[in-house]
């Protein structure tokens, strides 16, 4: 079995996998969002904090496996460097006390294989990474072959709404509650611009439709009794037609066969309806993970490390570090 850590930003996480058979054995997370609501985002060194009483618990509750362990895996990159150093620095500490290898997992791929927990792995596929820190098209041919096709040149997807939701002052995570609100909204309510519709650049911006949304809520928060079911639903329309236009563009070049949807704003209903309706004319295959594996998980770094391990991709204790801003 492979003992995985998951720390890269609010969600503290350990998962138990059987090698040979990718059954999920064992999986906790223990969610910060109430903590960090009150901010209206993630505040690093608190999470660390909270990662640091969170992680030994869940812990305690895997020592019936520990004899059957052949190696601990953790989340080394991308991520907070604060929470990162959590789990990297547990993951260590098991690998001494019970001499076994470790393996560090990218936390992008994790997502990828969020697709293939308890499951076999099918690729290639051309991947759609939507979640709070990136935006980001790759083909994946295999798990050391991934091509970063586009990303994102300022906000990510899921930032965009974490922020928007904050403008109306409903909190954090902004993700569910957007896609709430939107659902008694007039998505053409207003019309906000897509972003770089005009740019022939397969690439993706939200910071233009960030500030727009900004200032429709500054207008709206003029009146008595403030709504903002219509910005929401015309501000998620718009987030998704981008990302939509854009993949239509890449489609032109590229002609998709299996297409995954991952990362925590996978989530979202509306975006997952708009790429299967882009996808119709292509006869393609779409993937999506379970809802409750979208958001960080540490079953999704076990099963990357289920693979890893059989590829004997193991990591050196001593040279194992954190890397914040590694991507693919």
């Amino acid at each position: 079995m492979v003992l995985s850590i998951e720390s890269s930003c609010d969600d503290s996480a350990i998962a138990i996998t059987e090698i040979a058979t990718n059954k999920l054995l064992f999986h906790k997370k223990i969610s910060q969002e109430i903590e960090h609501s009150v901010y209206g985002g993630v505040v690093p060194e608190l999470a660390a904090r909270l990662h640091a009483e969170a992680l030994p618990k869940i812990l305690e509750q895997c020592e019936p496996y520990f004899k059957e362990l052949k190696a601990v895996a953790v989340t080394s990159t991308p991520g907070l460097a604060v929470t990162l150093v959590e789990g990297v620095t547990m993951a260590k500490a098991i690998a001494v006390a019970l001499d076994i290898p470790i393996i560090g997992v990218n936390h992008l791929i994790g997502h990828i294989y969020s697709l293939f927990i308890e499951k076999e792995t099918v690729f290639p596929l051309t991947v759609l990474l939507v979640s709070g820190g990136h935006t980001q098209v790759m083909e994946v041919k295999n798990l050391q072959e991934i091509e970063t096709i586009a990303k994102s040149m300022d906000d990510s997807f899921g930032e965009s709404f974490d922020k928007v939701a904050k403008m109306m002052g409903l909190g954090y995570p902004g993700g569910p509650v957007i896609q709430e609100l939107a659902k008694n909204g007039d998505r053409l309510a207003h019309n906000f611009t897509v972003p770089l519709h005009q740019s022939p650049l397969i690439a993706f911006s939200y910071s233009g439709l960030k500030n727009a949304v900004r200032l429709a809520v500054l207008e709206e928060e003029k009146k008595e009794q403030p709504d903002f079911q219509d910005i929401a639903a015309s501000f998620e329309h718009i987030a998704t037609k981008h990302l939509t236009m854009k993949l239509k563009k890449y489609f032109k070049t590229v002609q998709p066969k299996t297409f995954a949807i991952v990362g925590g704003a996978s989530a979202n209903l509306y975006l997952r309806s708009q790429i299967e309706a882009l996808l119709k004319p292509h006869n393609a295959k779409l993937l999506l993970s379970e809802l409750k594996y979208c958001s960080d998980n540490a079953a999704m770094i076990g099963r990357v490390a289920t693979d890893m391990y059989k590829e004997n991709m193991f990591s050196s204790l001593e040279e194992l570090d954190i890397a914040p801003r590694s991507s693919l």
